[in-house]
């Protein structure tokens, strides 16, 4: 049997390889400010820590808003109706291969911000437990840190630098876009 050929050469029998990035995820994600605190999640890995902003995936046919919500209650047990704001602030576009035998999605980060008073805070979760595939969970811990200290941590996804240049957490700002992360800046761990 002789294989079909098309211009971009011979086809393979079968169906083709899995392309990384051809499907997108969107994981939606918040900014919470206590004064000039920011709620990050610190997990610890086996080379370092690792943090990350509070949110997740959305999940198939939910509402972002509803999705953004539910995160926030999820991993931080935080009301929005206490908070103040919910503006989007910032979008990453996040293309990093992986490990593992499915290929990775391309994942575009919404992330919102919010401004939570003491009193809100003092309610919030200490801990935030993440259900892993194979049944295990993931403990994370709750740390406020000053924003202006995010960009020398090891933050996902990084916007750290971008926090470091606002003059204060309600600073306006002009470009919602960040620079995407690709394998070229950012190493999956």
């Amino acid at each position: 049997m002789t294989p079909s050929v098309d211009a971009a050469g011979p086809l393979a029998d079968g169906p083709p390889p899995p392309v990384p990035f051809a499907r997108i995820k969107v994981r939606t994600g918040a900014l919470v400010f206590c004064g000039d605190e920011l709620a990050l999640i610190r997990r610890d890995r086996p080379a370092s820590a690792l943090y990350t902003l509070p949110g997740g995936n959305v999940e198939d046919g939910e509402d972002l808003t509803a999705a953004l919500h539910r995160e926030l209650a999820e991993e931080l047990a935080l009301d929005v109706r206490l908070a103040e704001g919910g503006d989007l602030m910032w979008v990453v576009d996040q293309r990093i291969t992986r490990p593992g035998p499915t290929p990775p999605p391309r994942k575009l980060h919404l992330l919102h911000r919010f401004h939570i008073t003491p009193e809100v805070r003092a309610a919030l979760a200490a801990q935030e437990a993440d259900e892993l595939p194979d049944g295990t969970t993931d403990i994370g811990v709750v740390e406020w840190i000053d924003y202006r200290e995010a960009a020398s941590l090891p933050l996902f996804p990084p916007v750290g630098p971008a926090l470091a240049t606002l003059p204060d957490p309600r600073a306006a700002v002009t470009d919602a876009a960040l620079p995407p992360v690709t394998d070229h800046d950012h190493t999956w761990i």
